[in-house]
Order: structure tokens, then sequence, then C-alpha cells
């Protein structure tokens, strides 16, 4: 990719997506950082400058459709598969197991894309690319904006992020943050709307 790590940290600091305390991670774990992506797409222009980019990436993958888990990879998803120009679907927890609703249906052999704004463990993507397996279809890669474990998990096919970083986080009996007492956790992503 032809940004640097620096430069989309810059457009982190920008646009307001890095935040610094003590969070409740979507996995359960907690961090002192938190990298809001809902926070970057407020600025069109910046997004979709992050989005063609890592559109770019996944040119060679010849994609029929991207497919992202609700709610944080709903808009990097849009702008990434309007940026390949491929369908766009995103998957969403009913009854806590990831689900295609609305009438969404992928076809058998669709080579599709799996797009997050931010991984950690990777397990709402791994629910994703199982929820597309049982549907027939083929998932050819995954493209996050972020990835904190610093290029350590692994999909089962080629993974694509604009900026690696490894963010430490911790399981919540061993957080130095909660011992510390100090800040309490907070959780701004979205696990969990109802």
């Amino acid at each position: 990719m032809s940004l640097s790590n620096e430069e989309i940290l810059n457009v982190f600091k920008k646009t307001e997506g890095i935040l610094h305390g003590h969070f409740l991670l979507t996995s359960g774990r907690h961090s002192d950082t938190y990298m809001q992506c809902a926070k970057l797409f407020v600025h069109p222009a910046e997004s979709a400058y992050l989005c063609s980019e890592l559109a770019k990436s996944l040119t060679e993958f010849n994609a029929d459709a991207v497919v992202s888990p609700a709610v944080g990879g709903i808009i990097m998803g849009y702008e990434v598969a309007r940026q390949l120009k491929v369908k766009n679907y995103f998957a969403e927890r009913e009854n806590g197991q990831m689900t295609l609703r609305r009438g969404f249906a992928l076809d058998k052999g669709m080579r599709v894309i799996v797009v997050e704004d931010v991984v950690t463990t990777g397990g709402s993507v791994k629910e994703v690319i199982e929820l597309c397996k049982n549907a027939g279809a083929n998932v050819v890669a995954v493209a996050s904006v972020v990835d904190r474990s610093g290029g350590q998990v692994d999909f089962g096919v080629p993974y694509r992020a604009l900026l690696s970083m490894e963010v430490k986080s911790y399981e919540a009996h061993d957080c130095p943050l909660c011992r510390e007492g100090k800040i309490p956790a907070v959780k701004p992503g979205s696990r969990g709307l109802k």
C-alpha cells in the first residue's frame, strides 16, 4: 500500500479517531487505546481516501461482493464495495449469531471479501467468514482499516490492513487499569446494540 503508518495515523488524529483511556473492547478485553473508526467516517473525504487505498490492495482477488459485520463495518464495507464496483452486504447479530437479514443472500461460489473496520482478535470477522462459507460463498480475502493484533490474527485467507499496530489489550481479570481503579472502563463500540 502506498500510505505509510504515519500518514494513516495522522488521518486518525485529524478525525479524532484515536481515543486514550480505559476501554472494554468487543472481544471482552480491556485496552488503554481505542481506534474509533466511527469518528473517521464522520469525514467522508478522509474515509473515502483510506477506503480507496484499501480497495486498491484488493483488486487482485476479483471479488463479486463485500460482506461486513454490522455495525462497525457497514460504512467501510459499502465504500470498499463501491470502489471495487461489486455488491455490498452486511451481516447482523441476531440471537447472538451473525446472520444475513433484509433479504440478503449470497450466491453459491460467489467470491467474497470480508471487510471490518478494526480487528483485535478477529472474532466478528471469523463469524462472518463462517456465515459466508455456510451460504456456499468463497471467502477470498479479509480487509480492515486497522489491525490491532500487529499481524498476529490468522483468517486462513489473505488479510490486508491499512494500518497494522500492536495495541496492548488485557483480559479483564488481568487489566492494570482496573487494578489502578482510577478510570472506569467504557465501551465505545457497537456490540450489544439492540
